[in-house]
This record gives structure tokens, sequence and C-alpha cells, in this order.
């Protein structure tokens, strides 16, 4: 069984990450976090990366659609505060790396914690240079910082890492992998000594680190890391890796790394959704279009008794769902027979999506008493929203069906004829549902089981 983050951490910091949306997986139902694009400068490259500024429908890490300054990000924050009061995190991720950004990422912190003080602060980095600013980042209250280490061998690094750049000085190579991943390394167990909770990021790269990534993850777990997060391989256009054909890792291998991570005794994420450093909302609900800064009010006022009433009832909600769980007293066990369920979902722990808008199911396991995220599979979107559907559906329908293949139901809000048809030949079970997730699984499931019934009885 893959360990619960409560058994590794204090009182203290399980409370810390009760309203974090990626350090706790049932507060990513409820509360929202907010990524504020105001470093654009990186000191590293990497072969999968090739960042943009300006694509507002590529969902990604270092994607956004505006870089802002401290003053506009602070007048944001604002706003966004005033308005989602379920907002709890407000971290900076780039679009560059907010620690080859120092002044503005600094700046923007001392802003916010001024402003909207309820919030928790969080920073994400490639680790470069963060041994220069622990004192800083302790002294700003920043309780949360994700680092991406993707290797500790510098000749896997190599593969990854074409270059780094610091204090004027490029250094390419193992020689750039090595120091690269020595300060990550320092960071993290600088980190860790102060009560930092730290989370690690890694991308998965099929033939490059792939089967180095459990090294990974015990190394950084001795170092004190509080969570790991493994993510698929996405690749830039125009990247490297792109130009080198390689490709993303099929999810049974991407679950099958999870497994092997957790077994080992580290926490591993399961629900990222590998963000744009400009998303604002729940996770898998990005608003944000919903928040162009020309559109908000020039001081936002911000309610804090609402807020603090708004999520002191979400954290009841939170409460109630783990109770019920507890009370169940079972657990999905290895071997036995499971179900496997794709979700359909535009946040809010509901099934509240139509199949063709899909861009990402949430994939469960069930026994038909308890329900586990597995992870998160990105598709291409079967409809574009447009009025004749443009693109090649036939090809993205099967391409969804291969991803889904090893799923036995599929939950949307609605779907067409065409694809249930085929989802259908193909073994997958298309069921219209509306309502929470957990409870819509385990209804589909018996569901499922007593037409399986009665056909096996009319045979």
């Amino acid at each position: 069984m893959e360990p619960q983050l409560s058994s590794c951490l204090s009182i203290e910091a399980e409370d810390e990450i009760s309203r974090h949306p990626c350090y706790n997986e049932e507060a990513h139902r409820f509360f929202a976090r907010m990524h504020i694009p105001v470093a654009p400068a990186c000191n590293i490259q990497c072969h999968y990366c090739n960042r943009k500024f300006d694509c507002v429908n590529e969902s990604r890490p270092g994607v956004v659609s505006e870089v802002l300054t401290p003053a506009q990000a602070e007048q944001k924050v604002k706003g966004v505060a005033a308005q989602l009061m379920q907002l709890s995190v407000v971290g900076i991720a780039g679009p560059g790396d907010p620690l080859a950004n120092p002044e503005v990422t600094f700046d923007t912190f001392e802003r916010v914690k001024n402003h909207v003080p309820d919030v928790s602060l969080c920073l994400s980095t490639n680790g470069l240079t963060l041994y220069r600013h622990i004192d800083e980042i302790v002294s700003l209250g920043i309780r949360h910082v994700t680092i991406t280490i993707n290797a500790i061998d510098p000749d896997v690094g190599r593969e990854i890492y074409p270059w780094v750049f610091d204090e004027g000085v490029r250094y390419e190579g193992r020689e750039a992998a090595e120091l690269l991943i020595s300060r990550q390394l320092q960071g993290l167990e600088l980190l860790a000594a102060r009560g930092i909770l730290v989370k690690v990021n890694s991308v998965m790269i099929p033939g490059i680190n792939d089967q180095h990534l459990p090294a990974v993850s015990k190394r950084v777990k001795e170092l004190g890391a509080a969570l790991h997060n493994v993510t698929p391989l996405i690749i830039a256009p125009g990247s490297q890796y792109e130009r080198d054909g390689r490709k993303a890792p099929r999810p049974k291998e991407l679950n099958n790394l999870q497994e092997i991570l957790g077994r080992d005794g580290m926490k591993v994420m399961r629900h990222c959704r590998q963000c744009r450093a400009d998303a604002i909302g729940l996770l898998g609900q990005d608003r944000n279009q919903d928040f162009v800064l020309e559109k908000m009010e020039a001081d936002p006022v911000v309610n804090e008794e609402a807020r603090a009433q708004f999520q002191m009832e979400l954290d009841s909600k939170i409460r109630q769902r783990m109770k019920a769980k507890q009370l169940k007293q079972s657990s999905l066990q290895e071997g036995g027979h499971t179900t496997r369920v794709a979700v359909s979902t535009r946040g809010g722990d509901k099934v509240n999506q139509h199949f063709g808008h899909a861009t990402e199911f949430l994939i469960y396991d069930t026994d038909g008493v308890n329900v586990k995220l597995l992870g998160v599979r990105k598709i291409q979107a079967y409809c574009h929203g447009k009025a004749d559907c443009n693109g090649d559906k036939d090809a993205t329908l099967k391409e969804i069906c291969s991803i889904l293949s090893d799923c036995r139901i599929l939950l949307c809000s609605g779907i067409g004829d065409a694809p249930r048809a085929i989802l259908n030949k193909t073994g997958i079970l298309p069921l219209v549902r509306k309502g929470g997730i957990e409870d819509m699984i385990l209804e589909s499931v018996k569901y499922s089981s007593y037409f399986e019934n009665m056909n096996i009885s009319k045979g």
C-alpha cells in the first residue's frame, strides 16, 4: 500500500497542506490555486521545452498569455481573491524560472503576503540557484517549494539538459548536468532542514530516465522531500525532443512507475494537471481567461471574513468525506477484482463534462466499495467547439480508445452516437451521468455488473 502523507508529517505540517490542492488530493477537489506569471527568464535549457508566452490554447508548464509586473500581479491576485473565495494558494512557477528572476519574484511574494495574507505562498524552481535564496524563502513565509529533479546521475542528466547558465558562465553536457543536480539536491536538503515542505517534480522520459526515476525518488526522500510528482513527458513544438522523434510514456508505463515509487515509501502525487504558469482555479479547471487584468478593478477589495467563512465550510466538507471513507474500513486489495473507470470532468469533483470537450480524463480503480485515483490522462479533444468540428475525428477517437484501452467504463455528461458506438465496440462502456465523481463511479459499476450478469444468465 502507498503510504499516507500524514504518516510522514507533523500535525502542524498536515494543517499546512490541508488547503493545498497539489499536496493534498482531497483539497484539490475544493480549493483553488493561482499561478502568477512574473518570471520570464530561465537559466537552463531542457530538451523537451520550447517556451511560448502567447498561446492561450496550450496547457503545459512554461506557457502563459502575458507576463505581469509585480504591481500588476498584486492587482490581479487581489481581484481573484475577491471573487474566488476558494483561492487558497498563490504560486510563482514561471514562465521561466522564478529564481532566475529573483527580484520580481520576491517583490511579488511580498506584495501578496501584505495584501492577501490568508493564502499560502508556493514557489516552483529548477533549483539551480535555490541554495542562495533559502533565507528569503523562509523570511517571506513561503512554506511550499517544488523542485523539478529529472535525474541524480549526470550521465542521465546530460541527455535532458544541453546547458545551464550561472553567474555569467555557460556550462554544457555532463558538466552542466552535474552542476544542476548538485545544486538541486543541496537546495532540497537546506529547505527540509528549515521545515519547508518540498515537492519534487520529475518528467518521465522514455528511454532517458524512466528506469532511473526510482533512484531519484529514493534519494530525494532521504533528503527530506515530502511528495514526488512524476508527470508524463509533454514535448513542446520545436523542441529538441520533437526533432528527435521522442514519444510520451504510455499511461500504463506511468502508472506502473508510480506504483513502484509508492511501494518504496514515497508519497506520490497522482492528480497533477501539468498546469500553465498562469493557471487560475481548481486543478483541471483553468479560469485564467475569466480574470483578465484589464477588466479588473484598480484596487479590488478582499473580504477576509467572507473568505475565511467560505473556506471553513470547505474544510468541513473535506472532513465529512474523509470520515465517510474511514467508516468503510476496507481498501483496494492487490490482485483483487477491480474496475477501471475514466471520468470526464471540468472540476469541482463532479462528472460534468461532455465527452467531445474533454482534453483529459481522470482514471480511477474501484472494487465496488472504495475508489482510488490512479492519475490523469491527457488527450486531444474529440470536438473543438466549431459547428463542423474540423479535424480528423476518426484518428482522434482511435487515439482516445487506445489511451483508455484498460478502462471498462467512461463517465461523462454527454456523448454523441458515433463515439458511443466506437467506444462500446472497443470494450469501453460510455455512461452519461451527472454528479459527484465517486458516487457516480460506484453507481455505474453496480449498473455495469447488473447488465453483465443479465447477459450471462440469458446466455
